[in-house]
């Protein structure tokens, strides 16, 4: 588990769903079920200010009887957000996000974000490590090599 979180990056498509701290949460919240999303980074000018996820809907919004139309964005999102670097290893990176419960940590390097990883990415790539271990394996005791 020393691969970096490059790896992640290179096997997804590089598209960072971000929104604006003045949208609404209605907004928000509209995007990111069109685009099938827990979460989406917040920019402003191009510069990371936080991340909105489903938890801070609940938590943050209708928990405390907001309106998600009169609330914006910056008022309710995760504004500490942990960021990890493209060579972060995937183990440091999982463990991160065990640790401290995030789903989804933005990837950045120098001040540009450079992608989003989040725990289905992680446990894909898991996956796939463990099956083709296995397919090793299972060709070395048959005597495939």
């Amino acid at each position: 588990m020393n691969a970096s979180v490059s790896i992640l990056l290179g096997a997804k498509d590089s598209t960072v769903h971000s929104i604006s701290s003045k949208a609404s949460v209605l907004d928000a919240v509209h995007e990111m079920n069109r685009l099938h999303i827990g979460s989406i980074v917040v920019l402003d000018d191009g510069k990371l200010v936080g991340i909105f996820t489903e938890r801070d809907v609940l938590q943050r919004v209708v928990a405390v009887g907001k309106s998600p139309s009169d609330t914006s964005v910056a008022e309710v999102r995760s504004k500490e957000v942990e960021t990890i670097g493209p060579k972060t290893t995937i183990e440091e990176a999982m463990n991160a996000m065990t640790e401290r419960r995030h789903r989804h940590l933005p990837v950045v390097e120098g001040e540009a974000l450079v992608g989003l990883v989040s725990i289905g990415d992680i446990s894909r790539w898991i996956s796939r490590v463990n099956e083709d271990e296995a397919e090793t394996l299972r060709n070395y005791i048959t005597g495939v090599y």
